[in-house]
């Protein structure tokens, strides 16, 4: 008989959150789990590491006396590390499910998140990932609706695999399950914050900032995630940590045939571009 996955577990949201109890629920269907998240909700804190203070892990039965489960004083990212570096000992997971979150991580929300930036760092570790996102933000939210598609991408996923330095970014309309249309899909949308600070004072009367503000969608395509969660689908990104702009390549070719600034040497592929085209 062959060893079953094993199945690491984290979220943003802090261990003794409903969301990253019910990931638990359906990990346990699949393999074995290991869950490392952080003592406390760490929401929008993105790919932020710890290195100015000591990290603390200890053991939690907060998900239950029979899950291996550890809380972690640092961020999400620190989560992943730790059980990659430490709690593991050697060992690598088949897959890795970060979640469920509270709220949205569509669109341009993905590069705040800390439930997408968890399961980021362990593909960066070759690890697939997924992150799960639920758009309710109610602390007593019922993740029940969210089981079958979780329960679907984890089996899929092990079955299957998923491309080399990728992961799925995984958003879940907040619908009754009957009107939920499926799955689909399909690229990030080109949304953005508009950020608005609210200003107050303190008894004291120092003055202090509270950040809110609003999500514009400014992508009009049907194609994206934003538009399938509007349509009451859930919405499925491949994603990848590569952030180079590919589109921007071929025509910034260009600088490399101009005059060669003071102080800056070209490589011998550049000096051969800009001499080809001089020849024209």
């Amino acid at each position: 008989m062959s060893a079953r996955p094993l199945i690491l577990v984290t979220n943003d949201d802090g261990i003794t959150a409903g969301g990253i109890a019910a990931l638990v629920t359906v990990a346990r269907e699949f393999g074995d789990v290991l869950v490392v998240a952080p003592d406390s909700p760490q929401s929008a804190q993105g790919h932020a590491i710890t290195i100015s203070v000591p990290i603390f892990v200890r053991e939690s039965d907060a998900l239950g006396e029979d899950i291996e489960a550890y809380e972690c004083s640092g961020t999400p990212v620190d989560c992943v590390k730790l059980a990659k570096s430490v709690l593991l000992d050697g060992r690598t997971p088949d897959l890795c499910l970060s979640g469920i979150n509270h709220g949205s991580n569509a669109a341009i929300n993905i590069l705040y998140s800390g439930t997408l930036s968890a399961a980021m760092e362990a593909s960066l570790e070759g690890i697939p990932s997924i992150g799960f996102s639920f758009l309710n933000y109610r602390a007593d939210a019922d993740f029940s609706v969210c089981l079958p598609y979780v329960r679907h991408l984890v089996d899929f996923v092990l079955a299957n695999g998923m491309a080399e330095g990728s992961l799925y970014n995984v958003n879940i309309p907040d619908l009754p399950a009957g009107q939920i249309k499926g799955l689909k899909v399909c690229r990030q949308a080109e949304a953005r914050w508009v950020e608005e600070y609210v200003k107050a004072e303190d008894p004291r009367g120092r003055p202090y900032y509270w950040l809110t503000g609003r999500f514009v969608n400014e992508d009009t395509r049907t194609d994206t995630d934003a538009y399938a969660l509007e349509q009451g689908y859930v919405s499925l990104v491949p994603s990848l940590h590569d952030l180079t702009n590919h589109r921007a390549l071929t025509s910034l070719q260009i600088i490399e045939s101009g005059l060669q600034p003071e102080g800056v040497t070209y490589t011998d592929d550049a000096i051969e571009k800009k001499q080809q085209l001089e020849q024209f």
